[in-house]
């Protein structure tokens, strides 16, 4: 079963110093940190604060693409976890046939804000994130939950494109 999310928002690790995209369930307020590379995080960035940039990005261009042959993005799932890696998928319509196509779950994040379309996230994998293993300040996924449960509204500002 897939549980629909949304993006909290942006923080940076305190230990390695990367970006996290933290979802968010608002029905139960679950968290599923994802930690992410800069350039991702940027594109996410650059959309969740309205920021036009004066030529397309990456992820504007992959919108661009589908909106022009009409190929609608139905959803997004991060499906799983190994590793200590996320998996994603994005899922598409072409000729009345649905397509599943394997995605970083960041790049799948970036291209759902700008189509505007559902982000989910497996129950497994929800599961499966509360026993990663995470830098030596996170060993205890409970103390990872505790410190983004502590986040305040401005902690999400902190993180600078």
């Amino acid at each position: 079963m897939d549980i629909e999310m949304k993006i909290k928002g942006l923080v940076v690790d305190p230990i390695s110093k990367m970006p996290i995209v933290v979802l968010e369930d608002p029905k139960s307020e679950h968290m599923l940190p994802i930690w992410i590379g800069v350039f991702e995080a940027n594109a996410i960035a650059l959309k969740m604060e309205n920021i036009s940039t004066p030529r397309p990005m990456t992820h504007d261009l992959l919108r661009n693409l589908l909106d022009r042959f009409e190929i609608p993005v139905e959803k997004i799932v991060v499906n799983d976890v190994r590793d200590n890696t996320f998996y994603a998928t994005i899922f598409c319509k072409y000729n009345d046939d649905l397509y599943a196509i394997d995605s970083r779950p960041s790049d799948a994040i970036a291209l759902a804000l700008r189509l505007e379309v559902p982000i989910f996230v497996n129950e497994e994998v929800v599961k499966k994130a509360h026993s990663l293993k995470f830098d030596e300040d996170f060993e205890d996924p409970e103390k990872l939950q505790k410190w983004l449960e502590n986040l305040k509204p401005e902690d999400f500002g902190k993180y600078k494109m």
